[in-house]
């Protein structure tokens, strides 16, 4: 069969193997250049940082909580082609069947495992609920029939809906504004239509309901479980992924449902980040992102017009980044520099920095006022942005044939 990209409502809701698998690779590559450059060899001792200062272990061993796509399997690989450390990684996905597309991330844990396996390193991928302490259970069996205590544990999960394993409980997250309605720009990125979403305000319940999906509750009961199975090494580090953004977006993001989730995120941080230090000599951060092409980034009201933009702004400048290229920065110049992690005065990682630098903040705003369908294509970066879209999801990839028979959908 001949597979193309199928979009619903800003979202691609298929997948190519071939070109998810290619993605893999490309990063894979970034990340052993990025080596020859650095002149670090994988596997070579590289200590990490504390808020304090003081040595956290190596990288060897690494739990990937949501591996599969975006920052989380740019960590995942960064961790394995970058330092030679053994990785488990659990993330939620559709596998494919003969004829029918699995998710993007159920291709790339596949392409993954078959190049780490390649150059004999040690993985394994869990395919489940991570909130759920089934999963939990099944992370730990699995690091002691490896033989492995985890230096660093890296939470990236995001998913609409959670159950909470001790009252059995869904929870649902929602993406609204607080006080009043919010209503912004956005782009088509296939068509460059522009067009306005508008988002109601949350109530109190909803509100609550996002914190318990994604504040850092889960994030917590993980590292608690882990700590009391024994399946962390002394000075073990956590980093759990955030993004603040641009102050144009703060009123539906960093000041609505979803910030106060992350708000959560960052003040359980820095709980256990005292608790981690008393206890094994560790470390929790979260590191502030970053924007990128998501899934949920494309029906976020501003986001995907704002996005277009800085690509383009930030490509002049010479600057841009995309998941690989930030993870990459934030292993060797942040947590494995073998220097004290920096941090701002809410001791969150500003990996962010180039982003909302003033020079690049200055320009972006000062398109986002002129902007119109017409000057998009001058003022923004629509290719960019539709390229990472579409690859993403394994389509728009150089290097795949996409006029190619796919003869079965549940391989690469």
């Amino acid at each position: 069969m001949i597979v193309k990209p199928m979009i619903r409502s800003n979202i691609c809701i298929n997948a190519h193997p071939a070109g998810c698998a290619k993605e893999v690779e490309n990063q894979i590559a970034y990340v052993r250049a990025k080596n020859a450059s650095r002149g670090r060899k994988p596997g070579a001792a590289v200590s990490g940082g504390s808020h304090a200062g003081g040595s956290s272990s190596p990288v060897k061993a690494v739990l990937v909580l949501g591996c599969s796509t975006g920052y989380g399997l740019a960590s995942r690989i960064t961790a394995s082609f970058g330092y030679g450390a053994a990785t488990i990684g659990v993330s939620f996905e559709k596998e494919g069947t003969e004829t029918k597309s699995g998710t993007p991330g159920w291709y790339n844990n596949l392409a993954f495992d078959r190049e780490a396996q390649r150059d004999g390193i040690k993985t394994r991928t869990i395919n489940g609920d991570a909130f759920s302490d089934a999963v939990r259970n099944q992370v730990i069996e699995a690091a002691r029939d490896m033989g492995l205590k985890f230096d660093l544990v890296v939470y990236s999960l995001a998913s609409p809906v959670r159950t909470d394993p001790d009252t059995g409980i869904l929870y649902k997250s929602v993406l609204k504004p607080f006080g009043k309605p919010y209503t912004g720009q956005t782009v088509d990125p296939m068509t460059g239509k522009l067009s306005t979403m508008s988002a109601e305000p949350a109530n109190e319940d909803e509100a609550a309901q996002t914190v318990k999906v994604m504040g850092g509750e889960d994030w917590e009961r993980w590292m608690t479980t882990l700590e009391k199975a024994g399946v962390l090494a002394a000075g073990c580090a956590t980093v759990a992924y955030s993004y603040i953004g641009p102050a144009l977006s703060h009123a539906i993001y960093r000041d609505g449902t979803i910030g106060g989730a992350k708000k959560h995120l960052e003040a359980t941080a820095r709980r256990m980040n005292r608790a981690l230090k008393d206890s094994i000599g560790g470390s929790a951060f979260v590191s502030v992102n970053k924007g990128l092409v998501t899934r949920s980034s494309a029906v976020i009201p501003i986001i995907p017009l704002y996005l277009s933009i800085l690509f383009r702004v930030m490509k002049e400048k010479g600057n841009h980044e995309g998941c690989i290229e930030q993870i990459e920065r934030l292993y060797a110049e942040r947590l494995y520099a073998g220097t004290p992690v920096p941090v701002d005065g809410d001791e969150l990682i500003r990996i962010d920095d180039w982003e909302m630098s003033d020079e690049v903040q200055a320009e972006v705003n000062a398109r986002m006022a002129r902007v119109t369908e017409e000057t998009l294509p001058v003022l923004g970066d629509l290719e960019g942005y539709r390229h990472d879209f579409l690859a993403a999801n394994g389509f728009d990839v150089v290097g795949v044939d996409y006029e190619a028979d796919v003869a079965r959908m549940d391989t690469i």
